[in-house]
């Protein structure tokens, strides 16, 4: 697990922000839910035989016996939440949220052990139009954060779960005849989770299962129908995608549309979102029938990316207020508070714990500020401020502070 500093602070709301604001443009609304569930949610939702439940959830009892789990991704709990306050029935529900999940995972460059994720789930539309919007609102976002040219769109389908299990059949049978050229991750997945196997990352296995049976080309006729008509949205908006047959996701949950915006520019952990449909789930969950898709992205790999591609991210102060003298302290309090009113969007940042001029420069050269704002006791006798610019050539100017908000107003 690792600490966020502040000289992170800004990429990391930068990122969290955009999301925000990108989230209400679509109309989404925000939920919390809690970091622990009951450990059976995961456990019903993820699937028992999954590497999350069976190798990397943080499970424990608690003192009245009950069985908690830290929660390692965020769909299980909002569909409980959901359920459990009513929010399905005959309605329909786009949903965001973003904070921390926990897996006990094997320590990894950009992959921690609590980490931060933002998702989205909507519920109640069972039509591709849904699939597409919320795809289209991923492509969005890689262009507000200056991600796009970074990250390819890969889709597929798993079809029905009739049509599924039909596949999982001829998929484990195929399989079989090869067993000793299956690792041993794949052995153990054989009879439990067959389609995993399709999404090994053991190099030696690529031609075994390049060779396997395409579970695209044992849909039912609903879900080709729903796959074509995603893609033809897709083609609409522009956005470009790869088929992949060898997608399949790493929960049980997902039925029809599984999609990946993938990267290669951070190694092995090239998979910045993910998502699909999982239209079964709530049933699983003790609801009634209930269509669903959604996505989820991490947000520590996203800081990765931001990093690597050098994207500039504004944090800086805009003004730094110097004061000079303990008489000068109540007047500048009382200017910093009502320039800040009157410019809600300029940060300024008020020297604290006195010191000379020479000090409090160095200080205000060190914070990067564009502006400092410099307040002596007798300009505070006269309510006056002396703007100096910090970046540029500029002729000193002793203001009141009305001229100090129309300054910046228009800067």
């Amino acid at each position: 697990m690792n600490d966020m500093l502040p000289a992170a602070s800004g990429l990391w709301q930068f990122i969290e922000s955009s999301f925000q604001n990108l989230m209400a443009q679509y109309g989404y609304s925000q939920m919390r839910m809690p970091v622990v569930e009951q450990t059976d949610l995961f456990k019903r939702s993820i699937g028992e035989v999954t590497d999350i439940v069976e190798k990397e959830m943080y499970t424990f009892a608690d003192r009245n016996g009950d069985n908690l789990t830290l929660r390692p991704e965020g769909t299980a709990g909002c569909v409980r939440a959901c359920i459990q306050h009513g929010l399905l029935y005959n309605q329909t529900q786009r949903v965001w949220y973003m904070g921390p999940m926990f897996r006990h995972e094997r320590p990894q460059k950009g992959r921690y052990r609590q980490f931060f994720q933002m998702g989205v789930e909507v519920f109640g539309l069972a039509g591709a139009d849904i699939d597409a919007e919320v795809i289209a609102m991923t492509a969005r976002f890689w262009k507000i954060i200056g991600l796009a040219d970074s990250v390819t769109l890969q889709i597929n389908s798993l079809g029905s779960a009739e049509s599924r299990a039909n596949y999982r059949e001829l998929l484990t049978s195929y399989l079989s005849k090869f067993k000793d050229k299956l690792d041993e991750d794949s052995l153990r997945r054989l009879d439990s989770n067959p389609l995993r196997i399709l999404d090994s990352k053991n190099p030696e296995m690529r031609e075994l299962i390049e060779a396997a049976p395409k579970l695209n080309e044992h849909l039912d006729d609903d879900s080709q129908q729903h796959f074509s008509q995603l893609c033809g949205l897709l083609d609409a908006m522009n956005i470009s995608y790869e088929i992949n047959p060898y997608l399949v996701r790493g929960l049980d949950y997902y039925s029809k549309t599984v999609f990946e915006w993938v990267t290669t520019e951070l190694g092995a952990q090239g998979t910045v979102c993910a998502g699909g449909r999982y239209d079964g789930l709530v049933t699983q969950l003790g609801g009634k029938m209930t269509p669903a898709v959604g996505f989820a992205m991490g947000v520590e790999r996203l800081v990765a990316l931001i990093e690597q591609n050098g994207v500039a991210i504004d944090d800086k102060i805009d003004v730094y207020m110097l004061i000079l003298g303990d008489g000068a302290v109540p007047f500048s309090l009382q200017a910093a508070e009502t320039i800040r009113s009157q410019l809600p969007e300029l940060k300024l940042m008020m020297h604290c714990g006195g010191g000379s001029m020479k000090s409090q420069m160095k200080k205000a050269d060190k914070s990067q500020a564009k502006f400092a704002l410099i307040v002596g006791e007798d300009e505070a006798k006269q309510e006056k401020l002396t703007l100096k610019a910090l970046r540029k050539e500029m002729q000193q100017q002793v203001l009141n502070i009305q001229e100090v908000i129309d300054f910046f107003a228009v800067t």
